[in-house]
């Protein structure tokens, strides 16, 4: 990274600053938002001719990831490039690197898109940080499924690349159905983890500039359904103070022990083991923003989305402040149909309760399982927040949350 920061607005030759961005998606979009509210233009490389980061940017560069000439066309107009999503070819981030600033760095993607590496590396951090993952065992051929332990079965057997939202992830009893498992996964490199006794689940958002100064959000709260992100409580007391305590202490580490550049999320397993507040266990890290941030637009003076353009240009990062008690509440596709048929959701009652702010991500195919959008609720205290939400949600159809 360079030692001078990137200065937003005009610049000498009479053009402005401009950042780029790897991957069209919501949070390609929501930095875009970001960086041109700071004054900076912005550059999009992504395939999809209609992806809603591309149709937020000043430039929308439709090529694929790895293309040479769309590279080259990014790197001519930019200052400096980040990624939205790790599994964009790393490859293609060490290139840009060779010409512009590039936050998070090319290593840092190719571990966060393996999880044989990410878990060697959370493993490597325990004896610092004081949490590790989960006991796993790595598969890579036919014999490393006889050599698994006992202990780890039951477990759940995680393809080792690209799966996300519970994507490529089988839940397996006994030795037969992780041999079935591995077979329908098609034979691909995995990680089995030992199915541990789940009590809940937080995630910590942190930045790092590149001369090693970080700032956080407190943790928060996370409810996963089918794989998949459906609410964030980012209340007081939502995350016992021990805990939150000891997650964010061991996210600092796995951070700087990758002398990480830019915004980092790590999501963890609270284990119950007995205790008053159970055992942390590190589950995977994203080298970007996360859905579980996206309250910080919201209920923050700073959101997690300034904080990629700070990192990735230089800029001083203040510690954020969360302003009000936020309920972030997932909007996938399905709220778009029922009974089989397409509907509207019910937008007109939704947002006619307090301290509601609806995002809609600018995607034009509503599918099952698919984000469209999020909507956070604010309000000065926890109890509100969740009285309000709760009502949000019977309006759109979400069941119900503890």
């Amino acid at each position: 990274m360079s030692a001078t920061p990137i200065l937003p607005g005009p610049m000498a030759g009479g053009r402005m600053a401009t950042l780029g961005v790897l991957g069209g998606g919501q949070l390609g979009r929501m930095f875009v938002h970001a960086a041109q509210a700071l004054g900076y233009q912005t550059a999009v490389l992504d395939p999809d001719p209609v992806s809603p980061a591309g149709r937020a940017s000043d430039v929308h560069i439709a090529t694929a990831y790895d293309d040479e000439q769309g590279l080259a066309q990014l790197m001519q107009r930019c200052e400096a490039i980040t990624t939205e999503f790790e599994n964009v070819p790393a490859g293609a981030l060490a290139t840009l690197a060779a010409q512009r600033p590039v936050a998070p760095g090319a290593q840092t993607v190719a571990i966060a898109q393996d999880r044989i590496a990410e878990r060697a590396h959370f493993a490597a951090c325990a004896p610092l940080a004081g949490v590790g993952p989960a006991p796993y065992a790595v598969i890579t051929e036919a014999v490393d499924l006889a050599r698994v332990p006992d202990t780890l079965l039951p477990g759940i057997l995680k393809t080792a690349r690209l799966g996300y939202d519970g994507k490529g992830q089988v839940p397996v009893d006994d030795r037969a159905a992780l041999v079935s498992a591995w077979e329908r996964l098609g034979r691909v490199p995995c990680v089995l983890e030992q199915r541990l006794a789940l009590r809940d689940e937080l995630s910590v958002i942190l930045a790092r500039a590149a001369d090693g100064t970080t700032v956080h959000f407190e943790p928060q709260r996370n409810v996963h359904r089918r794989g998949i992100l459906a609410v964030t409580e980012a209340c007081p007391d939502a995350v016992p103070a021990a805990l939150a305590q000891r997650a964010v202490e061991a996210t600092r580490i796995v951070a700087e022990q990758l002398q990480y550049v830019g915004v980092l999320c790590v999501e963890y397993f609270v284990i119950d083991d007995g205790s008053a507040d159970g055992r942390l266990v590190v589950n995977e890290m994203a080298p970007r923003p996360h859905n579980s941030g996206h309250y910080t637009i919201d209920a923050c003076d700073v959101s997690q989305f300034e904080l990629q353009v700070r990192t990735l240009t230089g800029l001083p990062l203040p510690a954020p402040r969360q302003h009000s008690a936020a309920i972030m509440l997932n909007l996938l596709g399905d709220l778009w149909w029922r009974d089989g048929q397409p509907c509207t959701p019910d937008w007109t009652g939704v947002l006619a309760l307090p301290g509601v702010h609806l995002h809609l991500y600018g995607k034009l195919d509503a599918r099952p399982g698919r984000k469209m959008g999020h909507l956070t609720v604010t309000a000065p205290t926890a109890a509100q927040a969740q009285t309000t939400a709760r009502a949000a949600a019977q309006r759109l159809g979400i069941a119900p949350w503890r």
